[in-house]
């Protein structure tokens, strides 16, 4: 069982070496704000997804915008040589993921309190570039 257990985590691996992806880990801003956003971008052209989210108006579109940046440049460094315009980069995956919440303590009339909750995200951007047997 461990050969097996192992070879499968060999193959995550190598998977994961030909994947370009960026992180954004603890963004303070509510999920259900950044997945509207994401949804905006999944499946989109890197190029048309840069125009995107540099002309919508929400907070989560500049903080996915700079992710988008920086997934580029990490496709670029896998990649030396080759260009962004010829390969057809476009977003492949956006997840977003719950973080950790700040539990705040709001005072309530009569003596009571009501409990805030900040919450945060990780997002997961993966971009690709589309090959002919694709389109």
């Amino acid at each position: 069982m461990g050969a097996r257990k192992h070879n499968s985590a060999e193959k995550n691996k190598e998977a994961k070496k030909n994947k370009c992806f960026a992180r954004l880990n603890n963004c303070p801003t509510s999920p259900r704000k950044m997945r509207l956003v994401a949804g905006l971008i999944r499946g989109v052209d890197a190029e048309k997804a840069i125009h995107i989210l540099k002309h919508s108006p929400q907070e989560a579109a500049g903080r996915l915008h700079i992710l988008l940046l920086s997934a580029i440049a990490n496709w670029q460094a896998k990649n030396e040589g080759l260009r962004i315009e010829e390969n057809n980069l476009y977003i492949k995956e956006v997840m977003v993921d719950s973080a950790r919440q700040l539990k705040r303590i709001r005072p309530a009339p009569q003596g009571r309190a009501h409990r805030i909750r900040k919450r945060s995200n990780h997002v997961t951007m993966v971009i690709d570039s589309r090959t002919e047997i694709e389109n």
